[in-house]
């Protein structure tokens, strides 16, 4: 292949290169821009001060032995949430998250973003808290989309993940291209 030949199809390849990058950055700018911005908040959660991750409280015992039976807890987690937070609202719990080091149970909800810190020994109300997290996490992953779309198997996070992944790949191996293809051209012109 001739100098010249190899010179115009290093070229074709940086301009190929380029409009991938432009054309997709272009599409997916907004995208990038949530993934970013929630990422960046979502790093910085356990450090907010209870902003966006409500800080675990303490309970009266880490003996677990102590303890109240498991439904009995749920079933102060739903009354509370009924009462304290809505009647309208599902109280089916999503998750139970047991510290037992710190004598809570947190109870997550389906379909709403609120949570109940209860101490593990004596039922009570510890904290009622916005779950600002899981919803930065949803919009994050795209799994939002599925939870407002009422779909299941998260076909729209699926998708979702799926374009993303490939474009920053892309992104990365354009962009990549376009720091090293020019070095490249000056390198074998010198040659």
């Amino acid at each position: 292949m001739s100098k010249n030949n190899l010179r115009q199809q290093q070229a074709k390849v940086l301009r190929i290169s380029r409009k991938l990058h432009r054309t997709t950055g272009a599409l997916l700018f907004f995208f990038f821009l949530f993934i970013s911005i929630t990422g960046l908040l979502l790093g910085w959660k356990k450090n907010s001060n209870g902003l966006i991750l409500a800080n675990t409280e303490k309970g009266t015992s880490t003996e677990l032995s102590e303890w109240l039976p498991m439904h009995q807890l749920k079933s102060n987690a739903q009354k509370i949430f009924r009462d304290s937070i809505s009647k309208e609202l599902s109280s089916e719990i999503n998750r139970i998250d047991v510290r037992p080091d710190k004598g809570v149970l947190k109870f997550t909800f389906k379909d709403n973003f609120y949570g109940i810190q209860l101490d593990g020994a004596t039922g009570a109300l510890l904290k009622i808290e916005r779950r600002r997290s899981d919803f930065i996490e949803q919009v994050h992953d795209g799994s939002i989309l599925d939870h407002y779309a009422g779909t299941s198997g998260g076909p729209i996070k699926l998708f979702y993940t799926s374009v993303m992944g490939l474009a920053l790949l892309l992104f990365t191996i354009t962009g990549f291209w376009l720091w090293y293809g020019p070095k490249r051209m000056r390198r074998t012109s010198k040659v």
